[in-house]
């Protein structure tokens, strides 16, 4: 891919993968920093123990950072062709991802569907959205495809990033000590926001290449 690119296009596909990266390290990493190593808390695992405090649906939120990156990757693959194998193998990958968010079989069924429906859905979204590409792939690009990017990066980042900051008051309370905001918190919002300012960046630069070029006064 990147032969065809400039070298401005070829720089902000390295930023983008990064940014991509940092999130799904961050999902991997430390959000909640507690007293003992039992306690600090990875993302993968802050969304089934943060239940226990009586959030609710609410803590659904915390299983958007790989939902996100699968949608991001699958609205990519929009603008690829479909005769290559790394188009496929990208749409694949969104799926695997956001997969990462699939509830535990015990949960789905000894738990109510208010616990892990909203997660199911999204996954569907993910994989939906994969075979949508698929049809718009066959199309001239459609640059609108970055502000969709753009929003999913900074839903990925920001949501569950606030949501970590609602609910520490609570986890602080019940620890009965200060909680801090572990690299996690961190990685998942600065990879989302360089996801979304790339996506952005991308989309101003087409529009600027559709203006039709200005005449010079005679």
């Amino acid at each position: 891919m990147r032969a065809y690119l400039s070298r401005p296009q070829a720089i902000r596909l390295d930023l983008l993968i990064l940014g991509l990266t940092a999130m799904f390290l961050g999902y991997f990493a430390v959000w909640l920093p507690g007293p003992g190593v039992g306690l600090q808390l990875i993302g993968v695992e802050i969304g089934e123990w943060i239940k226990f405090l009586g959030v609710g649906p609410r803590r659904d939120l915390f299983y958007l950072p790989p939902v996100a990156i699968g949608l991001i990757l699958a609205l990519w693959t929009a603008l690829w062709p479909n005769g290559r194998w790394h188009t496929w193998a990208a749409r694949v990958l969104a799926a695997a991802v956001a997969l990462l968010a699939f509830p535990a079989v015990a949960a789905v069924a000894s738990e109510p569907r208010s616990q892990w429906l909203a997660r199911l859905l999204l996954i569907g979204l993910v994989i939906a959205a994969s075979g949508l590409s698929a049809g718009l792939a066959t199309r001239p690009p459609d640059r609108r495809v970055w502000l969709a990017v753009a929003l999913v990066a900074v839903a990925g980042a920001a949501l569950p990033a606030w949501q970590y900051l609602a609910v520490r008051p609570v986890v602080a309370e019940v620890m009965r000590q200060p909680i801090g905001i572990g690299p996690g918190v961190w990685l998942n919002g600065l990879g989302g926001g360089l996801v979304a300012a790339v996506a952005m960046s991308e989309y101003l630069a087409g529009q600027q290449k559709r203006r039709p070029p200005q005449r010079q006064p005679s």
